[in-house]
Parts: structure tokens; sequence; C-alpha cells
């Protein structure tokens, strides 16, 4: 018969060769060379650009690209961007391309509407985000593409959006506004080492995408500025975010998966997400953001090393009865808070519909979602967690999370069912059974961390021997 230490390393070896923390969040994240070499390559002056911040170079950029097309099959090419300021339109990428900014050079968005062409809307939303109909294409544009990188000796991609945003709030807006930069059904996407200024609407969209990495890149727009999200994955997987520092007037990360009964129709979820070293501030929405266009479903999510500052939440969860889809396995860690009203939302009642067709009982499926070592100084509110009647929010988890309330109030719960463990202030009374010992197997990611502890501490006993 086996020793017990022997059927103790058997155990080990075959739960850890199931455990699905020991590969997700990290084989997608491995550091990628955004340095690439590639054979052929152009400066876009050699294409009549002139980089004075007032001639445009849309079709200098247009040019070049459709030159450069000819080496996809070539080992790829590279377009460089000088120093200058480069005024331009939206233009298309390639396959096989590197976009490189010097760190003096700055790309700007044309202020003319007509520099900026209307195209479908996306199948997963059914119409523009803001209005029916089509929408504006970003400045930076791809679809179909395989191994594209845009980066730079942090150079600045400057979208000048305040025009858009002035036809926003005066609602004289014909079409959808456009995003800085929009990658569709692509596959082994780099975007790094660059500065994002002024969106006039979300910043990086990533959609239908695979393989997206997303590092070390500044997203900057005024804190009133509507609807300027930093990095919005939606609808994509395999996506790593590193190393960012975001400032805007929206959702700093946002991640979606299609609107309603489009998006349940289109049954393409986002999933593998990975968010790590995230810092900045937000006055207008959450430092992250999943939702409220969920409707293809969200998982597997693990996002750590988080600081949000002087921001209305860090941590919002928004969806609607209509939306259908899921929220599942979710995990955010090692979050530190300063000056931030509510640290944890969850919203079972956004709203806001793409037309009066959506099934009001395609009710979602929120689940599974794990907050540990959480701290914060300056908390209004602790957690404002909101799920829908007749589909609570299930298996939400706190663990390890301490924070200075200025609220008597400092958790607020409705339809919510859960777990915590060492929650200061204590939780709402739906969150305020113990997730150890009997339940931390309905927690996500917490059951590894307990086994991982159990086994080590059992091990060392069982060796002792």
């Amino acid at each position: 018969m086996p020793s017990p230490v022997v059927v103790y390393v058997l155990l080990v070896l075959a739960f850890f060769s199931d455990a699905p923390w020991t590969v997700n969040g990290s084989s997608h994240c491995k550091q990628t060379n955004s340095g690439v070499i590639r054979p052929h390559s152009v400066t876009i002056t050699e294409f009549g650009a002139v980089g004075d911040g007032v001639t445009l170079n849309t079709k200098a950029f247009q040019n070049a690209i459709f030159y450069l097309n000819s080496f996809a099959d070539k080992g790829g090419a590279k377009l460089f961007v000088p120093a200058g300021r480069w005024l331009t339109g939206s233009f298309d990428l390639i396959s096989h391309l590197t976009l490189l900014l010097d760190k003096d050079a700055v790309i700007l968005g044309s202020t003319n509407s007509d520099d900026w062409p209307i195209v479908d809307p996306l199948p997963s939303y059914g119409r523009g985000r803001e209005l029916p109909g089509g929408r504006h294409r970003s400045l930076i544009y791809g679809r179909n593409l395989t191994d594209i990188i845009i980066t730079g000796d942090n150079g600045t991609i400057d979208g000048q959006g305040s025009i858009w945003w002035d036809w926003f709030r005066n609602g004289t807006l014909d079409y959808t506004r456009p995003h800085l930069v929009e990658l569709m059904n692509s596959t082994g996407v780099i975007i790094s080492n660059l500065t994002f200024l002024n969106s006039p609407f979300w910043t990086i969209h990533p959609v239908y995408c695979s393989h997206v990495r997303v590092q070390n890149v500044t997203i900057l727009a005024p804190l009133d500025s509507p609807n300027t999200d930093g990095i919005d994955p939606d609808s994509s997987d395999n996506v790593c975010i590193e190393d960012c520092y975001i400032s805007t007037g929206d959702d700093l990360i946002a991640i979606k998966s299609g609107w309603d009964e489009y998006g349940i129709s289109y049954a393409r979820p986002s999933t593998n997400v990975v968010i790590r070293g995230l810092i900045g501030q937000t006055h207008l929405g959450a430092g992250i953001a999943i939702g409220s266009e969920m409707s293809g479903g969200v998982s597997e999510v693990h996002a750590e090393n988080l600081q949000f500052f002087n921001s209305v939440m860090a941590i919002n969860i928004k969806t609607s009865p209509g939306r259908g889809g899921y929220v599942r396995n979710i995990y955010f860690s090692n979050v530190t808070l300063d000056h931030v009203d509510i640290a944890i939302r969850f919203t079972g009642q956004f709203g806001e519909h793409p037309d009066e067709f959506f099934d009001p009982n395609a009710l979602p499926k929120i689940e599974r979602i794990t907050f540990k070592d959480v701290t914060g100084g300056y908390i209004k509110v602790a957690g404002l967690l909101e799920g829908i009647e007749s589909d609570n929010f299930l298996n939400i988890c706190l663990s390890d999370i301490t924070l200075d309330v200025m609220s008597e109030s400092p958790w607020n719960c409705s339809y919510i069912q859960g777990y915590s463990h060492l929650v200061t202030p204590e939780p709402c009374d739906p969150l305020r059974e113990r997730i150890f010992p009997d339940h931390y197997l309905d927690c996500y990611h917490i059951s590894n961390q307990f086994w991982r502890s159990n086994f080590h501490n059992r091990g060392a006993r069982l060796l002792s021997w």
C-alpha cells in the first residue's frame, strides 16, 4: 500500500494539473516584443506628408499603407512617423504592419467630421451605440487583420475630441461618434508605449479580436468629457492590459460583449481578460467596469494591482433585464483606493436598450465574482450592490477588505447572495455568511488559494513524519 506521503503527492499533482488558475490570466500575458523587425520600412514623409499640424495628411497615410501592403507576405512592413504634428482623417491598417511613432510625433485627428467616414453598425449592437444607423469610423482602423503593432517611444495620438463632445452635448450628431483606435476581427494585436489624448468616444476598442496586448500606454481626456472610455475589449478573448495610466471622462476599462438581442444573437463573449498594474481616475465612470453591454457573456477576468483615486467608482458591474448573457468567474485583487465615492458597485437596472425589440425576460446571469485584498481611505460607500428581483447575483465573495468609510451605512445590498471573510466595515446581511470553512468552493479563485494553503500546510505535516 502506498505511504501517506505518496498518496498526498499524487493528489497534489492531480489537483494542480487541472487547476484553472495555473493558466488563467498568464498564458496570453507573456512578454511580447513590440520591436519585432520588419524587413521593409518607409517614413510617412516619403508619401508627401507635412507635419505642420495644418496640412491634411489622410492621403499620405492611405498611400503609404497601400504601398506597404505589397510586403505583407514578405515579412511585413513598418510605417515610421517622425517628429511633427501630423493632421489626418481616418485611415486603415493592414496585416503584418508596425505603425511606429517617434517620441516627438503627434498624430492629430481632423476636426472635420467628413474625414471620418460612416461605417456599418457592429452586428452585436444592431445600430450605432448613440444613434440608430451607422457610425463614424475610428481614426486608426483595421478589420480582418493579423499581426498588427501600434507603438512608439511615447509618441502621441490626439483625437482632438472637443468638437465631437460639443456636438454630442448639443444634440447635433448625425451618427455615433468615432473611437480613436478600433480593430475588428483581428488577431495578434499589440498597442504599446504611446500616449492617447482626447478621443471623440471610446479610446481603444478591440472588437471580435483575439490575442490583444495593450501595455504601457497613457490615456488622457478631460474628466468631464463624455464617454471617453480608456480601453474597451468587446467580444474579444485572450486580452492582456498591463501597466497603464488612464484619466478620462468615463470608465477607464470597460469589458463588453454586445447589446441586448443583437449581442445574444451574435453570441461572442469576452473571455480570458487580464488587467494588471492599472492606475487612474475618473469622475464619470469606474476604474474597471463590466457591461453594461454584456449580452454575449463575460468570463474569466483577472484584475490585480489596481490603484484608483479621486473617482466616482472603483469597480462597477452593470447590466439590466433584456441583456441576457452572463458575467461569471471574475477576480479582483490587490486594489488600493483613495478618495473614491463607491468602492464596489453592482447595477442591475442600467437600462438603455437599442430598440423596442429587446426581450425584457432575458435576464443576465451574474455569479462567482470575488474581491480580495482591497484597501482604501476616504471612501464614501463601501458597496452599493443592486441585483435584479427574481434574478439574484450569486456567489459574490469579499475577502480581506479594509475600507475607511465615511458613511454611516457603508453597505447597501439588494438581490445579492454571497460570502465574506475579514471585511471591514462589516458587510450587508446577504454577504455575512463566512467563506471558510464551508463556502470557499463557491467563491471564484479563492478555492484555489485555499487548496494551495491547505496542501502546503498539510504537506509540511506529512513530510515531517
